[in-house]
């Protein structure tokens, strides 16, 4: 495992990943040799995670880098502190998370994000769904609040949806009114 070097090891392979995907090759399965694949299971990342990452940052020129790596930072953390290390094995359902046009407190979006977000901290997103998607980066955008940040007061927060919500409300209106 590396962790002093964790980051550098990390933009190696998100940028030969940005870079494959560039070259038209599809799929997380073909992206990755086996060392690579171990040091991503070893801190608690799948392959899917980076092909998303390259396939947004190819198209859309986001999240980029360093988004990424604040994400799988927090990820990372939870992984090794929380899991000890270990995955769940369990896959979360977005058929059960809120609609991507619910709202709270006017809030577009927040309520699906909040389970997308548990989710992703746990290990337990689809290979069909992205943390930090398109969707996802307008709500960070318009709230102004790092995908990272969001992740880390999920963690913070544990089940509290409305210490959430009121947090992500006033950063909001801070934001509005400044």
């Amino acid at each position: 495992m590396v962790n002093y070097d964790f980051g550098q090891s990390f933009r190696a392979i998100y940028l030969k990943a940005v870079d494959l995907y560039g070259q038209n090759q599809r799929g997380a399965d073909t992206f990755f040799r086996e060392e690579e694949l171990a040091f991503l299971n070893a801190n608690g990342i799948t392959a899917q995670h980076l092909y998303d990452y390259a396939e947004d940052h190819s198209n859309y020129d986001e999240p980029g880098f360093e988004i990424a790596l604040g994400i799988e930072m927090v990820r990372r953390d939870y992984f090794l502190n929380v899991q000890d290390g270990e995955r769940l094995g369990k896959t979360a359902n977005p058929v059960h998370w809120p609609a991507k046009s619910e709202t709270v407190k006017g809030m577009v979006w927040l309520p699906r994000i909040i389970p997308k977000a548990r989710a992703k901290l746990r290990g337990e997103l689809p290979d069909s769904v992205m943390y930090c998607c398109g969707g996802d980066r307008q709500f960070f955008k318009i709230s102004d609040i790092h995908p990272a940040e969001f992740l880390a007061l999920v963690w913070r927060m544990g089940d509290n949806d409305k210490a959430i919500i009121d947090w992500v409300e006033n950063r909001s209106a801070a934001q509005q009114s400044a």
